[in-house]
């Protein structure tokens, strides 16, 4: 089975549940990718499925969300195990389950992985999961143990087995399959379909369904493309410098929700553009004007989802954004195909943040060239651009007829008031500014916080004597105000803190998590403007209102044994439960 035999779904044509659809629904997603559109009916009737697929085609989804319509929450025991090759894997599947199960009362999913002590886990499997997601040397390990009971499993998923094999995990992988149920579902997806791949389809599913996605690759040779690291709550300030930057005729904006093209163009229709917004609720005469507009030049930038503007075909359009990077490789060739059309040069520019990279090196991978970053203009050139226009918006004035009754206004201002012509004029340009300024402060641009540099030269030299209350080297404790009376995760907030701060997670210390409140340790040196976005975070339901701790509050909170959870080589405390 080929994608290109799948038809332009919506996810309300599968018979999944109707908490998952809504959430499909609150999230502003339109259609089905087309592993989704051809996995998710396979997998809600029972059929053993052995997909080839690239990272970054949606197959997380394509599993997860009917296997979450099919999940018995009433029973809190294993139901779905998940095999992931590394522990950042099994982390970003778990994540996914849990934003798709948001609607779904007392589901419960676990990511289990080497180098994370056992205590927490324990807990975790005590209190009863729905879906556990782990690499697969620490998930025999718990079924040697007998703390993971597969007896009820309905369903078990390979995800990314080709590199589980690569990275030696065969024998693991086949030593897990051998203790499945009779009677489980099995899910094999991987990019590529080696002899080993065959041999484990073979032997261990039954008749399975074949799909494989061919991706289209392909993009025109006369599109320019590009990418800028930034994280969610700086695109809009990224994007404005770079409509003030780029000179464009007209601009195609791509989002993933609906949700999302209506908030951005109106953010944009705030600060002076004409934008508007094309998406799949939007009325069809609504959407032939709004593309009228774009054609003739009444609407210079256009926010759309992908079916919104799949055939759309404008010559105007200049640069296409991919405010949201694409989670398939397909979406990315069919969006920048909207420029660079008919011969004309094009620009395709990418938003990517730290924990989109892997989408990054997928798009790279499938299309066959290297992307590469942009640069920012400064606010000095940015500054030059603006007073330019400044001036060609008098040159343009002065052109223009009509002027004579202004001309004898300010001649008898001048005569009453006894003003040089050119105060008069200063004052008139700074009435036509209003209160907006027009040159930018000259600050620099934000760069991510893991491409920051910091001063380590003025640490001590020796750890602090009081190992539970001191940070590590290099580190600074914060408070937050999340706990586990609210149920976060270390996950939780390792993603929150990696997506909104631009940090990599291995940079990332220390986590106790207590009732009411938890601390992390995070590198010297934060910048106050990330210090400030990550006051605004939300996770668990809770903004994060980060601040520093004191020394005084540092013994407060004591490492309590037999409660920790590790990650790499970064401990983290669950703290007082």
């Amino acid at each position: 089975m080929s994608s290109e035999n799948s038809l332009q779904r919506s996810f309300n044509e599968f018979e999944l549940a109707k908490p998952v659809l809504k959430v499909m629904d609150d999230v502003g997603y339109e259609v089905p990718t087309p592993i989704q559109a051809l996995t998710i009916p396979l997998v809600l009737a029972g059929k053993d499925l052995l997909g080839q697929a690239q990272t970054g085609t949606g197959k997380t989804a394509a599993f997860a969300l009917p296997l979450l319509s099919r999940i018995d929450l009433s029973k809190p025991k294993p139901q779905v195990l998940v095999l992931t090759p590394t522990r950042e894997l099994a982390i970003q599947v778990a994540e996914a389950f849990q934003r798709y199960a948001s609607r779904l009362r007392a589901f419960r999913v676990l990511p289990i992985y080497g180098g994370q002590a056992y205590a927490g886990q324990l807990r975790q499997l005590e209190r009863g999961v729905h879906v556990v997601v782990g690499t697969p040397g620490r998930v025999m390990d718990h079924m040697r143990r007998g703390t993971l009971n597969l007896d009820m499993l309905d369903c078990l998923v390979l995800d990314e087995a080709d590199e589980m094999l690569n990275m030696g995990f065969l024998e693991d992988v086949e030593w897990v399959l051998e203790q499945m149920p009779s009677v489980c579902q099995i899910l094999l997806f991987s990019a590529t379909i080696p002899r080993g791949i065959r041999k484990i389809a073979k032997k261990y599913l039954n008749n399975p369904e074949e799909i494989t996605i061919q991706v289209r690759t392909i993009t025109a040779d006369t599109i320019n493309h590009r990418f800028w690291m930034v994280s969610g709550l700086h695109k809009l300030d990224a994007l404005t410098r770079i409509l003030e930057a780029e000179p464009f005729d007209a601009m195609l904006v791509f989002v993933r929700t609906k949700i999302a093209t209506m908030d951005l163009a109106e953010r944009l229709e705030a600060r002076g553009y004409e934008a508007a917004a094309l998406n799949g609720d939007i009325a069809q005469k609504t959407r032939e004007r709004t593309i009228v507009k774009l054609k003739t030049g009444k609407l210079d930038i256009l926010v759309a989802t992908d079916v919104a503007a799949r055939g759309l075909d404008v010559d105007r359009i200049s640069h296409v954004v991919n405010y949201d990077i694409p989670y398939d490789t397909e979406s990315y060739v069919h969006r920048v195909g909207r420029t660079g059309r008919a011969g004309r040069s094009g620009e395709a520019i990418m938003f990517v943040s730290p924990r989109e990279r892997h989408l990054l090196k997928a798009i790279e991978k499938a299309t066959r060239q290297k992307i590469r970053m942009m640069k920012l203009p400064s606010t000095e050139a940015i500054n030059d651009k603006r007073i330019a226009r400044f001036k060609q918006r008098i040159t343009d004035t002065l052109a223009a007829e009509g002027l004579e009754f202004f001309s004898e206004l300010i001649n008898q201002y001048q005569q009453e008031h006894n003003v040089p012509a050119l105060d008069v004029a200063a004052a008139l340009a700074r009435l036509l500014q209003g209160s907006k300024p027009l040159l930018l402060e000259k600050k620099p641009v934000e760069k991510p916080f893991s491409e920051k540099k910091f001063k380590r030269e003025k640490l001590p030299q020796k750890r602090k004597k009081n190992k539970e209350a001191a940070s590590e080297q290099g580190m600074e404790r914060f408070r937050i105000e999340v706990g586990a009376v609210h149920g976060v995760k270390p996950a939780n907030i390792v993603g929150a803190i990696a997506n909104e701060a631009g940090l990599d997670g291995k940079h990332i210390g220390r986590i106790d998590i207590n009732d009411e409140f938890s601390t992390v340790d995070l590198p010297e040196g934060m910048p106050q403007s990330i210090f400030r976005t990550l006051k605004k975070v939300w996770v668990a339901g809770q903004r994060l209102k980060i601040s520093r701790v004191a020394e005084s509050e540092k013994k407060l909170v004591p490492e309590k044994k037999g409660k920790s959870t590790v990650k790499g080589n970064r401990k983290y405390s669950a703290g007082k439960r």
